[in-house]
């Protein structure tokens, strides 16, 4: 069956257009917790230096009380974001342009608008997609601009667990590679930096009772972080633009691999699983 797009319907359609605006000084305190949780010990950050790219989003996080938060550790459906009556929320993707670098120790501006709210069915079931565009200022100057775009999805069946296969894909010359092993220390600490409640990221009985998978599930903005990570710590000029895919899950205690594809301007990247299938593909601007 063929998927077919419609316009969201009803209360939905009401969220497009809504807006809010945070501000927040860009501490150095939570940048400092994310190299040691990357385990980047060669890197140094200061008052005043700038920030680097996808590190934004250990920031405008929003401060939910307890009693607001849902069975699945997000907050309860509605506010901001429309109340959505699928169960699962993915973080699917997002593209982003970097004008002035966002510096530690500025007071920051963040602008975000819902620009679209769209249902799909098909083959997987009923999804609905949820496009937010978030716009950072430091005083009057524009640093990012972010539109990222949220799914949600019925609950679905079990994921099976990915087969580590014996011979990865052969990579190009001069390609960037390394090895990251996620554990739950490391997806816990990345959730607290980030204020994420979803229990997928650090309760293994709700991961694979609940929600069907095979382990801990490694979150969809840490992998993006490694990517452009490795950008970052390999090709000595700053990133102009970044956009990713978020293609299929990784998971704790199953080794993946970084990959970058490095070319005049830009940058190919991919966050390979260990049965050689593409996690997550993303592209760097220099």
């Amino acid at each position: 069956m063929s998927e077919t797009q419609s316009p969201a319907a009803g209360a939905y359609a009401d969220w497009i257009g809504r807006r809010e605006t945070t501000v927040e000084r860009i501490a150095l305190a939570p940048a400092r917790g994310l190299l040691a949780t990357l385990n980047d010990t060669e890197t140094s950050l200061a008052e005043g230096e700038a920030l680097p790219p996808l590190w934004h989003w250990l920031y405008f996080l929003a401060p939910v009380p307890q009693s607001a938060i849902d069975v699945d550790g997000h907050p309860v459906r509605g506010g901001f974001l429309p109340p959505v009556d699928l169960p699962r929320r993915m973080f699917a993707g997002a593209r982003m342009t970097f004008e002035t670098p966002l510096r530690v120790g500025v007071e920051a501006r963040r602008e975000s608008e819902i620009l679209d709210v769209a249902e799909k069915s098909g083959r997987s079931g009923r999804l609905v997609f949820v496009t937010v565009r978030n716009r950072i200022f430091d005083a009057d100057r524009l640093c990012i601009e972010e539109t990222r775009n949220i799914v949600y999805r019925a609950a679905g069946g079990p994921t099976p667990a990915p087969v580590p296969s014996s011979e990865l894909p052969a990579l190009p010359a001069g390609a960037w590679v390394e090895t990251v092993s996620p554990d739950p220390v490391l997806l816990f600490r990345y959730s607290a930096l980030t204020f994420n409640g979803h229990r997928i990221h650090y309760d293994y009985p709700y991961a694979t009772g609940e929600e069907g998978y095979p382990g801990l599930v490694v979150h969809g903005p840490l992998i993006a972080t490694l990517l452009a990570d490795l950008v970052r710590r390999h090709a000595g000029r700053p990133l102009r633009g970044f956009q990713f895919r978020a293609n299929a899950p990784l998971f704790a205690g199953v080794p993946f691999r970084v990959i970058g594809r490095p070319s005049d301007d830009a940058v190919e990247l991919t966050a390979e699983r260990c049965d050689g299938a593409a996690a997550m593909t993303a592209t760097a601007e220099l």
